[in-house]
């Protein structure tokens, strides 16, 4: 019984050995939106040893998309509002991710690029500031609303993404009337009406996997421990393809 339980000590230690040697090295994608920085850092060091981050803000983080660059990072991290991009920095962006780059997108990221249609495509959803028509269909602006306390459901169980929780309340900023990709995995729902029903999903683009969580404003939902393990997971899964 002692040796199992000394085999057993050993496989655990040189587990969390190989975590820490080799953590997955997230780049997160900032610019164009102010947060609480030390709060938003603080989460994302709640995810070490397994999973290191950098931040990289728009537009001197266009420098990290180009190939020599990409080994620098596994996963990118988009917590960003950006609008103004160059045709070249389109064609460099894109490719890196339909090249293999995965992406966990935050919050006001399905904001950004207004004039992107690609972007939109790359991510499944967009927030429109202004009427929009996108694939054949008209859509009014969209709206939100700061600090409202509504439920978050899981409504894949058995993802990757949303293994072992459950749903759990949020304080947070809702949006209305965003773009969902018709095909993507619905991973969180809510029944808040100031928001769209679908607040959480994962689809492809190119070889890369994509995770969006609408989720993320400010301080309570950076210290919410689900919002905290749905990031963990999200990051985990999508670097794990």
């Amino acid at each position: 019984m002692k040796r199992l339980i000394s085999s057993l000590l050993l496989i655990l230690a040189a587990t969390i050995s190989l975590f820490a040697s080799n953590p997955i090295r997230i780049l997160v994608i900032t610019g164009g939106h102010g947060y609480k920085t030390e709060q938003f850092n603080q989460m994302l060091a709640s995810m070490e040893p397994e999973i290191t981050y950098q931040i990289a803000e728009l537009p001197g983080a266009y420098e990290m998309f180009l190939p020599e660059n990409r080994g620098k990072y596994d996963v990118l991290v988009f917590y960003h509002m950006w609008q103004t991009i160059t045709e070249e920095q389109k064609n460099t962006f894109a490719e890196c991710i339909k090249e293999g780059k995965p992406v966990v997108a935050l919050h006001h990221s399905i904001c950004a690029f207004d004039d992107w249609p690609e972007y939109w495509n790359m991510i499944g959803g967009k927030y429109f500031h202004k009427p929009t028509t996108f694939k054949g269909k008209e859509y009014p602006a969209c709206s939100y609303i700061h600090d409202l306390h509504f439920d978050v459901r899981i409504a894949d169980k058995k993802h990757p993404v949303t293994k072992g929780m459950k749903d759990f309340p949020i304080f947070d900023e809702t949006y209305l009337g965003y773009y969902v990709e018709e095909g993507v995995t619905p991973l969180l729902t809510t029944d808040e009406p100031s928001s769209t029903p679908t607040i959480g999903w994962a689809k492809k683009y190119g070889k890369s996997r994509i995770v969006v969580l609408q989720s993320g404003h400010d301080v309570p939902t950076f210290e919410n421990p689900n919002f905290r393990k749905l990031l963990k997971q999200a990051v985990e899964w999508v670097y794990s393809d």
